[in-house]
């Protein structure tokens, strides 16, 4: 499977997933105008990446900031995913990364992983801005 590549913006997160490798990243600030816009064409590549994944599917997240908007539809990326661990065709972690001293993005992670039922680790990095 190709992958779907979006580069980042100020208002939009950069987006790599690599179908061939099982690797998905997606990174930066996510306030788009309309966030439902903006992500479905990436929640419908990562359920077309679904019918036919790699057996096991490591997923990155490493979000400076997002709204209220784009948290809802992150939740829909992440569920598609839990869907795709769900079926048995791929082993799905969620990796989520926050710099330290960001609250706010280490507290959104715990809440994905509350909401999910797929492996979810919340890792700190140094701030090396």
């Amino acid at each position: 499977m190709s992958g779907f590549i979006l580069e980042g913006s100020t208002k939009t997160p950069e987006i790599r997933f690599n179908g061939d490798e099982g690797i998905l990243e997606i990174s930066g600030r996510s306030i788009p105008e309309i966030s439902s816009e903006f992500y479905q064409p990436i929640i419908d590549w990562v359920k077309a990446y679904g019918q036919s994944p790699k057996e096991e599917t490591k997923v990155v997240a490493r979000f400076e900031y997002f709204n209220t908007s784009s948290s809802k539809s992150i939740l829909d990326i992440f569920k598609a995913l839990e869907d795709i661990h769900k079926s048995g065709k791929s082993k799905v972690s969620i990796d989520w990364i926050y710099t330290e001293d960001d609250e706010s993005m280490e507290e959104a992670g715990e809440e994905y992983r509350i909401l999910l039922s797929v492996p979810f680790n919340i890792k700190c990095e140094a701030d090396n801005s």
